[in-house]
């Protein structure tokens, strides 16, 4: 069955798709991430996600805590540069709970004072360990490399000096004006009929006064290629190969995907992982990652090799790229990358939560969801000039930018 959809009065949108499965998920999505802070509220999107489960006008935070685990279910939440997510895994007959729950979250949260002080000591610790990880670090400080002076290239954590700074009038601040019900989906997924759905969303969240965008996202920069190399007390060298790439609109967005699943996607036989690992011993871990945004993308390479090695690594990384742009890949060649990557899309989608969020993410960019049979066709359909004609655009050794922690 293909997902129902329905839009409350105050332009919240609702999306629902029935399985056989005892067990549920429900999610809130709101269209707002680090990208729509201003410059004084530099982390406060994340900061946000972590206060808004400490209290309600009904609920202290040990009673939001316990509210799903009680009935052995998840509540959790995450922030990224345009979505922020809150979102429950529970047993079937325990929805209207969920919904509830989610709704007091969004929509009716204190922030006491006492709460955002103690919280901020978490969020400064995740901070810190995020200095203690080089090989996570460094894709923040690749983003900032190449989004100079805009909150895209700002890290979503934010920083600890900034962190000292939020009150309670900014949480309140930026909730008003982000937090727009025409920019939210509540999207679930499990053994429930639509109509109990719609009762329940329609129950708690009905009655949240209309509040819709007034803002328009900060233009990204136009890109120019940069190479860095930092200083860094770390065993081996860290180093990023990447650049900017097709937004959520293009329709070569797809072709990307499938040339990024080529090079050094999550299986062992990647381009990359045979080049740099299995054919030279160079890196433990050699990937590659796109991810798409609203109007821009992000391509990057990222591997760690003894310090002695880093110009033979990224030698073999600009090697591969160049095969992509110059070698027309044979059709049992091209067929296997294409199956491999809807193999993996396929099995991603089986997991309930990943298809609930990714459905939502759908909705907001697309107001429908993206079914996977229409993905599907799109991949089938790309063939061996799509290839090089997209590594030729974006792989291009004038456009990459490199960072390396040497």
């Amino acid at each position: 069955m293909d997902f129902e959809l329905h839009t409350l009065q105050n332009g919240i949108r609702v999306a629902h798709k029935r399985t056989s499965s005892p067990v549920a998920y429900c999610c809130l999505m709101v269209n707002t991430g680090s990208r729509d802070e201003l410059e004084h509220e530099h982390g406060l999107a994340h900061f946000i996600e972590h206060v808004i489960f400490k209290g309600t006008k009904k609920r202290k935070a040990f009673h939001i805590m316990s509210r799903m685990e009680d009935v052995g279910g998840e509540l959790n939440a995450y922030t990224a540069k345009e979505e922020t997510v809150i979102h429950a895994t529970f047993l079937k007959q325990d929805f209207g709970r969920a919904v509830e729950l989610l709704s007091d979250i969004m929509f009716h949260s204190t922030f006491p004072e006492k709460e955002l002080k103690r919280e901020k000591e978490v969020v400064a610790d995740e901070i810190n360990s995020y200095f203690d990880s080089p090989a996570e670090l460094i894709f923040d400080d690749f983003e900032e490399l190449i989004f100079p002076n805009h909150p895209f290239g700002r890290n979503i954590l934010g920083t600890k000096q900034q962190l000292k700074r939020f009150n309670r009038s900014h949480v309140l601040d930026f909730i008003n004006r982000t937090y727009n019900t025409d920019q939210m989906v509540f999207c679930s997924i499990g053994n429930i009929s639509f109509n109990r759905v719609i009762k329940q969303v329609e129950k708690n969240m009905n009655g949240i006064h209309s509040n819709t965008r007034k803002f328009n996202r900060q233009p990204i920069n136009s890109y120019k290629p940069i190479n860095r190399a930092v200083k860094k007390s770390t065993y081996q060298s860290h180093c990023i190969i990447g650049t900017t790439a097709y937004n959520l609109y293009d329709d070569k967005r797809i072709a990307m995907h499938l040339v990024n699943n080529i090079l050094g996607g999550p299986g062992m036989n990647s381009r990359l992982n045979l080049s740099l690992r299995e054919r030279h011993g160079l890196a433990y871990n050699i990937e590659s990652s796109y991810t798409p945004y609203s109007d821009t993308g992000i391509f990057t390479i990222y591997f760690g090799t003894d310090k002695s090695d880093t110009e033979k690594g990224i030698d073999l990384v600009l090697q591969e790229l160049k095969n992509l742009r110059d070698k027309r890949m044979g059709i049992l060649q091209l067929s296997k990358a294409k199956k491999q990557l809807i193999g993996q899309l396929a099995i991603g989608a089986d997991n309930g939560e990943n298809l609930m969020i990714s459905t939502a993410k759908s909705i907001l960019t697309y107001d429908k969801p993206d079914s996977l049979n229409d993905v599907f066709k799109k991949i089938e359909q790309i063939n061996s000039i799509d290839i090089m004609d997209v590594a030729n655009v974006v792989l291009c050794n004038n456009r990459l930018s490199t960072l390396i922690y040497k």
